[in-house]
């Protein structure tokens, strides 16, 4: 049962940034709607989604998402969209209140982590992270292995 659920959830996940736990210490995650056009969701339902470099900035009063690139529609024709386009995150007014107050703080910036599909609309796990540095890295990397070594002795007893 709990295989099945799993698998359920990876089919309505689109997109991944997997670099950004290794960069980031996420210190809190939110959910957010994403304003797309026609031919954006078509793309985003074939996982045609790059994570990688995006950001989000708070201005006016408005969330919006960054340097995200989400490839043209391969049918799209005239319609297209641009790929790297600002798009708007969809926000209670108390939520981007608490993150323009978050992000306003040094060193903390909003990260999208992943893109999923939601009772047929696409959501942003955002997350608001501190970058590491370079010892960080490796420290975490040191204990990410010594658990592995852990559980790998363990296993044979």
């Amino acid at each position: 049962m709990a295989k099945k659920k799993q698998n359920a959830k990876n089919a309505n996940l689109m997109a991944q940034n997997r670099k950004a736990r290794h960069d980031y210490r996420v210190l809190q995650t939110y959910e957010a709607g994403i304003a797309l056009t026609g031919t954006e969701i078509k793309s985003v339902r074939a996982h045609r989604v790059n994570l990688k470099d995006g950001f989000a900035q708070i201005r006016n009063g408005q969330a919006t998402l960054m340097n995200v690139h989400i490839s043209e529609y391969t049918q799209g024709n005239q319609f297209n969209h641009d790929p790297l386009r600002n798009r708007k995150l969809l926000l209670h007014k108390q939520e981007i209140k608490r993150l323009a107050r978050e992000t306003d703080k040094k060193g903390i910036t909003l990260i999208p982590l992943k893109m999923y599909i939601k009772r047929g609309f696409a959501k942003v796990l955002m997350g608001v992270a501190e970058g590491k540095h370079e010892y960080d890295k490796r420290n975490t990397i040191k204990k990410r292995d010594q658990q592995r070594e852990i559980s790998r002795v363990m296993k044979h007893y």
